[in-house]
């Protein structure tokens, strides 16, 4: 990885904060504006934040853990950091791009770095139909929701609810289902990167949903339309002995 200047930022978290003020002390540093690369101090969700700040900007990044998962992070260190990060490796990731028209016919657009989940508002469970690339493969979906995560996103909300952990460079997205009634043995779809999935909202008055895109949510959606934008890519930066396929297949096998 070639570049000149670096910047840092930091989580709210105690040890973040402390850690950004010895490395602004130890180390040449320029604002994340003007920065070849932002060194991001912090867990998986202050990664998720520095990628959807700096996004115009299209900077790589190098996450190091101060934070719980860190799933996304690099080993915290001090040392040696300009020649860490002159031998990081890169992973590039293309954000969802989400649709929603409300029930006023308002329209909504937001970006999502991890996933697009939509989740029941009352009591009442949700009724969707789910279209994959113009096919109805879903005609009435009951359930508490459902969620399109990218492969930084599978080991978030998608995880928890029980989806499949997908490898950084693979090309596929999982559609999971949230606490589905009916179809009751459906446990979700790997689908390719390029698809576009289209859910509507039945019965959105008596049974309204909201869409969340990462930080974003719209309330009463009607229909929600979801595809990969290819025309942003976010470059993650990890150290070459990270071995982030090696977490990938361990996390899949944790007790």
């Amino acid at each position: 990885m070639q570049f000149e200047t670096i910047a840092f930022v930091a989580s709210e978290h105690k040890e973040a904060k402390e850690a950004l003020a010895r490395l602004r002390q130890r180390w040449p540093n320029v604002s994340p504006y003007q920065a070849d690369i932002i060194v991001a101090l912090g867990g998986d969700g202050f990664m998720l934040e520095t990628l959807h700040r700096f996004m115009d900007r299209s900077v790589p990044i190098f996450g190091m853990n101060r934070g719980s998962v860190g799933f996304l992070m690099n080993t915290f260190s001090e040392e040696e950091l300009y020649d860490r990060l002159r031998r990081a490796e890169a992973v590039k990731l293309n954000p969802l791009r989400m649709q929603a028209a409300d029930v006023g016919g308002r329209i909504y657009e937001a970006l999502a770095i991890n996933e697009v989940s939509l989740l029941r508002e009352t009591r009442f469970a949700a009724k969707l139909r789910i279209e994959i690339d113009g096919v109805v493969r879903i005609p009435e979906m009951i359930c508490d929701g459902v969620l399109l995560a990218t492969p930084a996103g599978s080991t978030a909300y998608n995880l928890s609810v029980n989806g499949p952990i997908l490898p950084l460079t693979a090309q596929v997205l999982a559609l999971t289902p949230i606490s589905a009634f009916r179809p009751r043995q459906w446990r979700g779809a790997i689908l390719p990167h390029r698809t576009t999935v289209v859910i509507e909202v039945l019965f959105s008055e008596l049974r309204p949903v909201s869409a969340v895109a990462d930080y974003t949510e719209v309330r009463d959606v009607r229909r929600v339309v979801v595809h990969e934008d290819r025309t942003l890519a976010l470059t993650l930066l990890f150290d070459p002995e990270h071995n982030l396929e090696e977490r990938i297949v361990k996390e899949q096998f944790l007790l």
